[in-house]
C-alpha cells in the first residue's frame, strides 16, 4: 500500500533519486543536493509551525511512501502564497488589434505580456511519481491529496490556487519555446535557467524583455507549444480540470507550460470532502468506490481505499488503511471520492 506523509530530513537521498528521473522543468524538485536540502528544511519548518495565522510563503512538501518497502516513490508540494520578495512571473496571453480603415484590414494579434505578481496565489507543484508506481490511481492520489490537507485549514492558504504545469521539452531538456525566446536574452540553456530560477529570481527581472512578444513572429515550433503541457503532465492537467481548474490565459515564462487556476473553495475535493468518525475497522474486503482518506491531523497521513459509510457521521475503514493513517476507532478522518462521478 502507498500512502502520503510530510517530507522528513532523511528523505533527501530518495528525493534526489526521484528528481534525477524527472528531467528539466520540475522547478520545485531540483536535482541539486543543496537546493533540495533547503527545500526539505523549509517544508519541515512550515509543518512544525502549522497552521500559520495567515499564508505567508510557507512551503509544504509531501512524499508518497510504499508501506511494504519503506521507499519514497513520489512527491508533491504546496506553496501557501507565491510572490512577496520573490515575485511570481508568467506570461499573460492577450490580444492587440491592428486596423486600417483605408485598406479595410482588421487584425487581432495574440501577444505575450510579462506579469510580475508580488501578491500571488497559492500554488501546487513539485508533482512527480516514480514510473513503476504509475497507474491504479496513485498519480491522482498524489496530485489531489494536497486538497484534503488544505480542506482542514483553508485559511492557511491563499483564496486562489494555481498550478503551473511543465511545458513541452525533449528528453534532453530542450524547449522549443525557450530556444525561440528566452535563450536570446539569457544566453544559457533551458535546464540552467530553470535551476537558477530556484536560487534567485532577480535575474528574470534583469534580463526578460518587458515589451509585448508578438506570438505570430515566433517560430512555428514555439507557437505550437504555448499552453501545452509536457507529455507526462497531460493526465495531471485533466485531473485538475475535473477538480474545477481552468486555463488562466497565462503560461510559464521559460517553457510556456499552461497555468491553471481555481478559487480555493471551489476545488472539488475541498468542496466535497467531509469529516467522519471511525466507528470500527474491517479485516477484509469493503465493497465501495475508491476514496482518498486522510487522518485530519497536523502529522498528516493519507491513502486511498474503500470505506464503509455507516451514516452522516461515521464510517468503517480497513485495518490496512487505519495502520498507515495511524488512526483508531473514535478518531476522525477526512474523505473524498478519488475520482469525480462520471457525468450522465
Amino acid at each position: 500500500m502507498v500512502f502520503i506523509r510530510p517530507v522528513a530530513k532523511n528523505d533527501l537521498e530518495p528525493l534526489l533519486d526521484l528528481a534525477s528521473r524527472a528531467g528539466a522543468g520540475l522547478t520545485n524538485l531540483p536535482r541539486d543536493r543543496g537546493l533540495l536540502k533547503k527545500r526539505i528544511d523549509k517544508s519541515v519548518h512550515s509543518f512544525a509551525n502549522f497552521p500559520p495565522e495567515r499564508p505567508g510563503g510557507e512551503a509544504y512538501l509531501f512524499v508518497m511512501e510504499d508501506s511494504a518497502t519503506g521507499g519514497v516513490v513520489g512527491a508533491c508540494g504546496i506553496m501557501a502564497k507565491v510572490g512577496g520578495y520573490e515575485p511570481f512571473y508568467s506570461y499573460r496571453i492577450e490580444t492587440t488589434v491592428f486596423e486600417s480603415k483605408q485598406i479595410k484590414v482588421h487584425k487581432e494579434v495574440p501577444i505575450l505580456m510579462l506579469v510580475e505578481d508580488h501578491d500571488g496565489p497559492c500554488e501546487i507543484g513539485s508533482l512527480f511519481l516514480h514510473p513503476d508506481y504509475r497507474g491504479d490511481g496513485n498519480g491522482r492520489l498524489l496530485q489531489l491529496v494536497r486538497f484534503l490537507f488544505m480542506a482542514d485549514n483553508p485559511d492557511a492558504f491563499e483564496a486562489t490556487v494555481v498550478s503551473e504545469l511543465r511545458g513541452v521539452s525533449s528528453e534532453a531538456g530542450q524547449s522549443p519555446f525557450w530556444d525561440a525566446l528566452g535563450a536570446h536574452f539569457f544566453g544559457i540553456d533551458f535546464p540552467e535557467a530553470d535551476r537558477l530560477s530556484i536560487v534567485n529570481k532577480k535575474f528574470i527581472a534583469d534580463l526578460m524583455p518587458e515589451h509585448p512578444i508578438y506570438i505570430p513572429l515566433l517560430p512555428k515550433s514555439a507557437q505550437e507549444v504555448i499552453g501545452r503541457p509536457h507529455k507526462d503532465g497531460v493526465h495531471a492537467m485533466k485531473n485538475l480540470e475535473n477538480e474545477g481548474f481552468k486555463f488562466a490565459n497565462m503560461v510559464d515564462i521559460f517553457d510556456a507550460g499552461p497555468v491553471l487556476s481555481c478559487p480555493r473553495d471551489e476545488v472539488r475535493t475541498i468542496k466535497q470532502s467531509r469529516k467522519l468518525t471511525v466507528a470500527g475497522l474491517v479485516d477484509g474486503e469493503i465493497a465501495s468506490s475508491m476514496f482518498m482518506i486522510s487522518n485530519a491531523k497536523t502529522d498528516f497521513r493519507a491513502c486511498k481505499g474503500p470505506v464503509q459509510v455507516a451514516d452522516d457521521t461515521s464510517l468503517k475503514l480497513s485495518k490496512d488503511c487505519a495502520a498507515v493513517l495511524k488512526v483508531e476507532p473514535g478518531e476522525q478522518v477526512r474523505i473524498c471520492e478519488l475520482a469525480p462521478p462520471k457525468k450522465a
